[in-house]
């Protein structure tokens, strides 16, 4: 099963994620700020990134970027997450590198679409 990345700030909320996708089946690394999701994606080389926008230390904008620019890292699917539904942010995530989007708050089924879509080869 694939590799997922969740780098979200508030630990319940990333604990709730990990705990549905462990659910699944997915294997899961976590990271609490901007900077740890930098190096946790070029250590753990995950299928998939969940990223929150707005991180300590370094924001998700600029995560997205970076790893997007690094041809270790570029391969690796990253959707945004945002408790911000501003058109603005979600080009600024598609504008970065982003794959895909996801506002909070969002349900169970929602976020697997996501990660089905982004994850099916071709796609």
């Amino acid at each position: 099963m694939a590799k997922i990345l969740v780098v979200e700030d508030e630990r319940a909320v990333a604990e709730n994620i990990q705990a549905l996708l462990a659910a699944r089946g997915y294997e899961v690394v976590l990271a609490f700020d901007g900077a740890q999701g930098v190096s946790a994606a070029r250590e753990a080389q995950p299928d998939a990134m969940l990223l929150d926008i707005m991180l300590p230390k370094m924001g998700g904008f600029d995560v997205c970027r970076i790893l997007k620019s690094d041809a270790n890292t570029k391969k690796i699917k990253i959707i945004m997450i945002t408790g911000l539904g501003r058109m603005g942010d979600v080009e600024t995530a598609f504008q970065n590198g982003a794959d895909d989007y996801i506002i909070k708050p969002f349900d169970s089924d929602r976020l697997f679409k996501k990660l089905e879509k982004v994850l099916t080869p071709g796609k």
